[in-house]
């Protein structure tokens, strides 16, 4: 991982240790945990109040199984860091915000200017999001 670390947050990055998601169950009070593709996010459902972060592993920018792991965290009302980490690319930044990711740390440098345009770029949206930004359809409809 990139020592790069970029928050969209106003509160301090957390300092726990991060526990991965398979080794949860050893430490049920775990602060932070990581989600690799393939880990079922539900099963954090009963955490969300005592998780302070949560990694969602990004091995290859075309695995997109963290959007959906992030979604279902964001619906469920999870409110603390949800952190994108490793093959995350500047022009898929607008897609991880738009589903409730609030930091990022890329395998490859980023900018925090190169995020918040990439977030700005498409300010209509055509899907429901977890970001508060009504979708099109909404906003013809009511």
């Amino acid at each position: 991982m990139a020592e790069t670390l970029i928050r969209l947050r106003d509160d301090s990055a957390s300092t726990a240790p991060v526990v991965a998601f398979a080794d949860l169950s050893d430490t049920a009070n775990a602060l932070a945990v990581r989600l690799m593709p393939g880990d079922d996010a539900r099963a954090l459902l009963p955490l969300l109040g005592q998780l302070e972060l949560v990694e969602v592993a990004f091995p290859g920018f075309n695995d997109g199984r963290g959007y959906s792991a992030a979604s279902i965290l964001r619906e469920s009302g999870y409110t603390g860091e949800l952190r994108a980490v490793g093959d995350v690319l500047v022009d898929q930044i607008s897609h991880y915000h738009r589903v409730g990711f609030d930091a990022f740390a890329p395998d490859q440098p980023i900018t925090r200017a190169a995020i918040d345009t990439a977030i700005a770029t498409w300010p209509e949206v055509y899907q429901r999001t977890v970001d508060g930004r009504p979708a099109i359809w909404a906003l013809r409809h009511g």
